[in-house]
């Protein structure tokens, strides 16, 4: 671990920190000219695959912003290509699966002893603390095995998931089978990182929101905490997020995660007395930040105030920072946080 004592890490495990920390996710994006420099010479993919250049990146970020964590730049989707199934990114559209898996014979097929191929994010992680020694956290992540499923399922985003909602209803045991071995792939993929000097490892369900509060605990639930258990066995706290999921809050802390991350959708404070115990991570409307200072800046007050001061409160978005979003904006609200607390306004 590079930064251990660090006010994010501790807040992460719910201890007392001088201010709430802040980091946003998607901090290095095409809403900021260095990233899109680097981007105009090099696809997603490549930049993923080089090490320095996602360290590059990722450093830029986190120091044009002076935000209190650096999340490393990689894609969610990089453990499918060791796991057999290529994927491309196409214009406007996302990620395509070329093969879905769609029967059980796909799902048994799948690969789960190839997960050091994905070495080279290791290698960025361990960049990345290089440069900012005990100065910044790092933080790792990967995606959640319902999320990453349903990308393989449905060959790419979705609106009714209703490929990856018939495989749990009609053909559970393909399921529960690409369940664990999305497990597999993905601990030992967490672990590489966190041997690597991540700090605190943060896993996007981003998709769970489409989910009955019944098909989560029965299909997902136990999968998700057997991932967690084992990431957090690295000796690290683990942070886990997904979008429109007010009504599977309750569930999701059952997970044993240390840190639940809230979408905009539901107000800061009867998000955390829905989780109960424990940390929380958001919830700024990732919009907002197009709105003029003084909005922005109010919002931003009510997402604190609602935390009330509580340890365990790291201030994020409910979601990735987008394109287009006005970089000046995000500075002005990373020095809002951070003199929040010292002010007591």
């Amino acid at each position: 671990m590079s930064a251990p004592e660090s006010r994010f890490v501790k807040a992460c495990r719910g201890e007392p920190v001088d201010r709430t920390p802040v980091w946003f996710m998607r901090q290095a994006g095409r809403y900021m000219p260095e990233y899109r420099a680097v981007r105009n010479a090099h696809s997603l993919i490549e930049i993923c695959k080089n090490s320095e250049l996602a360290a590059e990146v990722t450093i830029t970020a986190a120091e044009i912003l002076k935000v209190d964590a650096a999340i490393i730049f990689a894609d969610l989707l990089l453990p499918l290509e060791v796991m057999g199934l290529p994927f491309h990114f196409s214009s406007g559209e996302g990620p395509v699966i070329e093969q879905p898996v769609r029967e059980e014979r796909h799902v048994s097929a799948l690969r789960t002893d190839l997960a050091s191929e994905l070495a080279y994010v290791a290698e960025t992680v361990r960049q990345v603390c290089k440069h900012f020694g005990s100065h910044l956290p790092v933080i790792g992540f990967c995606g959640a095995p319902f999320t990453l499923a349903s990308y393989m399922i449905e060959g790419g985003g979705s609106r009714n998931y209703v490929y990856t909602k018939r495989m749990m209803y009609c053909a559970p045991s393909a399921w529960h089978e690409l369940m664990h071995k999305l497990v597999t792939v993905l601990s030992e993929y967490a672990a590489q990182q966190v041997r690597a000097g991540a700090d605190v490892i943060q896993i996007f369900d981003s998709w769970v929101g489409c989910l009955s509060v019944e098909d989560y605990r029965r299909y997902v639930l136990p999968s998700a905490a057997n991932l967690i258990k084992a990431v957090q066995g690295s000796g690290v706290p683990v942070i886990y997020f997904g979008t429109d999921t007010a009504t599977l809050l309750a569930s999701m802390k059952e997970t044993g995660a240390d840190v639940i991350g809230l979408d905009w959708r539901i107000p800061l404070d009867e998000g955390w007395s829905k989780i109960g115990s424990g940390a929380v991570q958001g919830n700024l409307d990732p919009v907002l930040l197009f709105a003029p200072w003084k909005e922005l800046k109010t919002r931003a007050k009510k997402v604190l105030q609602r935390a009330g001061g509580r340890w365990g409160h790291i201030f994020n978005l409910g979601h990735g920072i987008l394109p287009e979003t006005p970089v000046d904006n995000v500075k002005a609200l990373v020095q809002l946080v951070q003199e929040y607390r010292a002010a007591k306004d």
